[in-house]
């Protein structure tokens, strides 16, 4: 078999027994790997109405058939599984080097299944895994875990493993590779934790083979070239995903004080010469020339001489923006918490501008936060809050439930101030600002993902189908928003970098070449890609079907739907998103009924019938 491995590795920590299972031609065929995978896996393999942080829960972890090849963006790995977060399907995308590591030892899959009866880490060495003790590293942060099990295994092992916040099952606790890249979304820490499950430790010693190497070779640099002549390029690889901070948040996009869209004071130190100045080093992915990885280090303040990681556009939201904070050494500082504890930076300050805003109104005070004023745009606090969620002491027991049970728990009209759909934490995008991208974000299987189907058409503006879109019209976007999800799980079933894939613009022509010429599958085209995108979405749509979740929860929290954005300094002023009207014209284009359930029709034409047992 060429590209994919054909093997997938089940894990049972109960028993600790592996075994090796073979991947059928018809299914790679029809849901190619990656998202797609995984998607399938669970459909068949997890029973509806399972606590997720039960035994019974499943942790699929699965790779594209370009992970460990030339291809560039396509090494990333995904994880899926019932979110202990939001009581739906979930998927949550991570990169670095484990992919390749994960191809290179042989699987285009993991299903890790079970409840191990103490701490344990799996050490997988192509065929030979192991079940070891992780007692030494149970309560390790992540950096101080990784060292440790690369000397117990060997230096150059990739791993996913968790941290303490893992370990307490913190609902919005991240897994982390040994690179300190994150699927941090939904909860997968809190899974692991469950499971007494630290680490997944990868060596491997195999390579992928290819079954047309000269056309490969060839649609890699087609790639290459796409990539070096996109505008976006040369933005990523100088500030990564900072290099939007300054311009999302003039176009109204990146939203401030827990969603009231106020003004920020001081906000210029989010422009990209400001940032730029505390980049040391840039690094990427397995294989990237993008290398949009920065390593910040701090020179002044409480936290001077800490090298590490960039905050993410997002994370500058998340400890920036929401909270009214514009100090880029705490943002900084957060950010090397939440790696080192496990935690989804942008649940984490969503959560915190949550609590703030309560404080501010007066629905809790200092009884309830351990005697902490929650000020907006106070770095200690948001310091001091990230580490008591990440170990569930005192009103850090509480926020680390999400913002969802968190408000359930408070009660007092709390409700109205948490942000989420489906109890996923809105991400740094305001759907008021693009209609199509948050009509993407509230029918999305997993919650409010800004990368479920992120909107290139309206943030960039790139036409579609020919014609320029206006961000703030409610006309089409049904049809704009499907074709933007069914685009990205198209590109995930090779878990695609969407920096590389959606904003340096790689058409899906280019990937279908590449899969035609690494797997020898030669029906695989454009459109065959954006059929096998839409099968997938509608299975995880099934899955979440099978659990009662249907229309009553694509819903915007009510600020995003009645309170215009009233910020003066953007063009956004006014708007609202009007969920309705949208949704219904999605459902409509979506070919499911008015409860947001695929029919019978659909899932045929899909090649889906077995789902018509259970919907």
């Amino acid at each position: 078999m060429y590209g994919f491995t054909g093997n997938i590795l089940r894990v049972d920590l109960q028993n600790k027994k592996s075994t090796m299972e073979s991947l059928k031609e018809d299914v790679l065929r029809r849901f190619i790997g990656g998202r797609g995978i995984g998607a399938w896996i669970l459909w068949r393999e997890l029973p509806p109405g399972i606590d997720p942080l039960s035994p019974e829960n499943k942790l699929v972890i699965s790779i594209g058939p370009l992970a460990g090849t030339k291809a560039l963006g396509t090494h990333r790995w995904i994880a899926q599984f019932k979110s202990p977060l939001t009581g739906t399907y979930f998927r949550s995308v991570g990169g670095g080097f484990f992919g390749a590591e994960l191809k290179f030892a042989g699987y285009d899959a993991l299903i890790i299944e079970g409840r191990a009866d103490k701490p344990t880490y799996v050490y997988i060495y192509d065929t030979n895994v192991e079940f070891r003790d992780a007692s030494r590293v149970w309560g390790m942060t992540t950096e101080a875990a990784r060292d440790f099990l690369l000397e117990e295994t060997t230096k150059d092992a990739r791993m996913v493993m968790i941290g303490p916040a893992g370990e307490n099952l913190v609902k919005i606790s991240a897994l982390v590779t040994d690179d300190m890249r994150t699927a941090s979304r939904g909860g997968g820490g809190a899974v692991m934790g469950s499971k007494n499950l630290k680490a997944i430790v990868v060596k491997g010693s195999k390579r992928p083979e290819i079954f047309d190497e000269k056309t490969f070779e060839e649609a890699v640099r087609e790639e290459i070239e796409i990539i070096k002549e996109s505008p976006a390029y040369e933005g990523f690889h100088s500030l990564g995903t900072n290099i939007a901070v300054y311009g999302e948040y003039l176009g109204g996009c990146f939203p401030t004080y827990n969603y009231r869209q106020e003004k920020l004071k001081g906000v210029e130190m989010f422009k990209p010469e400001n940032l730029s100045r505390y980049v040391v080093k840039h690094y990427g992915c397995y294989g990237c020339m993008v290398r949009c990885g920065k390593i910040f280090k701090l020179t002044k303040g409480p936290y001077a001489g800490l090298v590490w990681d960039f905050p993410e556009y997002e994370t500058h939201w998340a400890f920036g923006g929401n909270l009214g904070n514009i100090n880029i050494e705490s943002i900084t500082y957060a950010n090397m918490l939440a790696d080192r504890y496990g935690l989804d930076t942008i649940s984490a300050g969503s959560v915190i501008g949550f609590a703030m805003e309560l404080y501010e109104r007066g629905i809790i005070g200092k009884s309830e936060t351990d005697g902490l004023e929650l000020r907006w745009g106070d770095p200690d606090i948001i310091c001091e809050l990230v580490r008591k969620i990440a170990l569930r002491i005192g009103i850090g027991n509480i926020l680390a439930e999400g913002v969802r049970k968190a408000a359930e728990i408070i009660g007092r009209g709390s409700e109205k101030y948490a942000m989420h759909v489906k109890g996923l934490e809105l991400p740094a995008h305001d759907p008021r600002r693009a209609k199509a991208f948050g009509l993407s974000m509230v029918t999305s299987p997993i919650g409010a993902s800004h990368t479920i189907g992120i909107s290139t058409f309206e943030e960039f503006g790139i036409p579609f189908k020919g014609r320029r879109v206006d961000p703030f019209a409610t006309e089409g976007k049904g049809e704009i928003a499907k074709y933007m999800q069914d685009e990205t799980a198209a590109y995930e079933t090779g878990v695609w970098c969407i920096f590389v894939a959606s904003f340096c613009g790689i058409p899906l022509e280019l990937y279908a070449k590449l899969l035609r010429a690494a797997t020898g599958i030669k029906e695989i085209d454009a459109q065959y890609l954006l059929l096998v995108g839409e099968r997938i979405f509608n299975l995880e749509r099934a899955i979440n079907a099978r659990e009662g979740i249907d229309a009553n929860y694509d819903r915007m929290p009510e600020r995003i739907t009645k309170e215009p954005i009233l910020r003066d300094d953007t063009k956004a002023k006014g708007q609202v998103f009007e969920e309705e009207i949208m949704i219904k014209d999605y459902y409509k284009v979506r070919g499911w009924n008015e409860k947001g359930i695929p029919t019978k029709e659909k899932l045929k034409e899909l090649g889906l019938e077995d789902c018509l047992l259970y919907l």
